[in-house]
């Protein structure tokens, strides 16, 4: 995965010296790769440099408050959470880790990279392993859809409440595993006059074309295509069956689900899919010049941007699309700033009730 510097610096220069070296009468032969030499990245523009930064710090201005608030409203009906609403948790929360590396990134498009090789591989790492734990807790929340809705009488809550805890773990530790080639990342100087530098993949061991391919290929499979599948074939029953049943409830309950999936696809597939085209223009399936190079990174450059806004999108999402969430909101701040107008016991019957039917967000 690209990181918000936006360099991909793997490409190289072959020199080819002939000489005498019998004599003083060197001479010098520069064999340059048509390939590779014209295609070397440079740095952005200040203005544009500039621009991405902002970009990069509202969303993490963005992302913080509003995946603290969306956490807060999710953890305080700890009691009665869904499956589901465990699942949205852990979004929650792998979003708004993705939003801390921001500012990093930021600062690096416009000062370089500041932060040394440790920073460069853990933030990284951050950013990988939260790519694959959001698409891979949407997939999740897609089969507990289906199965609340099109498998309703078969469901048993307590086992799944239990085996989503176990779930959770388990997407955890698979999205920071494959995150670990995140640790090729290195600081290193980038070939320009002002001599800055970049946080960027730098493979040491084999080729960096077979490397490049083996972590596109993973990122292509396990970070979206059968994620994708499993939603797509989930959803695809699943509203089938609510146009098939009268009552409305069912389809609220689908609203905030739909909104948040097809947020994920608006910002990850661009990303996705130029990232395709770059793997398969290293693997030279797809013919290609230094223009169309220079074509693809920048591609590059603009839609991993836009994914990156993911992390801010979905509290938004929660607020205007999720009528429940907004009640259980309200009900949280109201007490908070009136709680002498929610004590008695008047005001716990309305919290219970307001609680039963808020017990998922979704």
């Amino acid at each position: 995965m690209m990181t918000p510097s936006g360099y991909d610096v793997s490409m190289s220069i072959t020199y080819t010296f002939e000489g005498d070296f019998s004599d003083y009468n060197e001479t010098y032969q520069l064999d340059l790769n048509p390939k590779t030499f014209e295609c070397i990245p440079k740095p952005l523009e200040p203005t544009a440099a500039l621009v991405s930064s902002l970009i990069l710090i509202a969303n993490f201005l963005l992302a913080i408050p509003g995946n603290l608030l969306v956490g807060w409203v999710i953890s305080s009906s700890r009691r009665v959470l869904t499956s589901s609403d465990v699942y949205l948790f852990h979004l929650t929360v792998a979003d708004g880790l993705m939003a801390v590396t921001l500012p990093f990134f930021a600062v690096a498009l416009v000062k370089g990279w500041l932060f040394g090789d440790f920073m460069c591989k853990f933030l990284n790492l951050i950013i990988e392993a939260n790519f694959y734990t959001s698409i891979i807790f949407l997939a999740c929340i897609s089969v507990d859809r289906y199965l609340v809705i099109v498998h309703a009488n078969e469901s048993h809550w307590s086992k799944k409440k239990e085996c989503s805890r176990i779930l959770c773990a388990a997407v955890w530790a698979l999205g920071w595993a494959l995150a670990l080639p995140a640790l090729f990342n290195d600081a290193v100087k980038f070939n320009d006059d002002s001599e800055r530098f970049i946080c960027t993949e730098s493979f040491d061991v084999g080729s960096i074309t077979s490397w490049k391919l083996a972590t596109g290929g993973f990122r292509h499979i396990f970070g979206f295509l059968i994620p994708l599948a499993v939603m797509i074939s989930c959803y695809s029953i699943t509203v089938v069956r609510l146009l098939n049943t009268r009552g409305f409830r069912k389809h609220r309950a689908m609203r905030v689900i739909i909104a948040v999936v097809i947020a994920f696809l608006l910002c990850w597939g661009p990303y996705h899919i130029t990232m395709m085209i770059d793997t398969l223009m290293r693997a030279d399936l797809i013919p290609f010049g230094c223009g169309m190079r220079r074509s693809v990174t920048l591609a590059l450059n603009i839609t991993n941007t836009i994914a990156l806004l993911h992390s801010s999108i979905n509290p938004f999402l929660y607020a205007f699309v999720g009528e429940k969430f907004r009640k259980k909101m309200m009900l949280l701040i109201q007490k908070k700033l009136r709680p002498e107008r929610l004590s008695g016991s008047k005001s716990s019957r309305s919290t219970s009730q307001t609680s039963r039917e808020n017990g998922t967000f979704i």
